[in-house]
């Protein structure tokens, strides 16, 4: 089974407040990323998996009347964001929450865990309605 685990970090005052962390506390926090990843590639878990710009750079698009793609954003007003996510293939579900557990404790300021939302979702594998 395919899940996809999404990384929701908190706004705060900035785009993303990580770019306010001091130096050695960013590379704390990138180096368990790492970490995690080489885990889960080497246990055959990972599918793939990227971190995400901030809200400042996010847009809504649908499109127009005209068909032309109409954008929205940014989204001053957002208390959280996506910040990245994995895709991760396992053998059940619980095995996704593991990984979605040990992606919470990420490092933040002063090494302290974050302790931040991360949603597990299943990746449908088929489409649920006959066409």
């Amino acid at each position: 089974m395919k899940y996809m685990l999404m990384m929701h970090a908190p706004r705060g005052k900035g785009d993303w407040e990580i770019f306010n962390w001091p130096p050695q506390d960013i590379k704390a926090h990138i180096d368990f990323m790492h970490r995690l990843n080489e885990e889960l590639r080497d246990a055959g878990e990972l599918v793939g998996g990227e971190g995400l710009t901030g809200p400042g750079q996010a847009r809504l698009v649908r499109a127009g009347n005209d068909g032309r793609p109409v954008t929205d954003g940014v989204f001053p007003e957002t208390k959280e964001f996506l910040a990245g996510y994995w895709i991760i293939e396992v053998d059940r579900p619980e095995r996704a929450y593991e990984v979605a557990g040990k992606a919470s404790a990420a490092p933040g300021p002063g090494g302290q865990p974050l302790n931040m939302d991360i949603e597990v979702r299943e990746v449908m594998s088929v489409c649920p309605v006959e066409v």
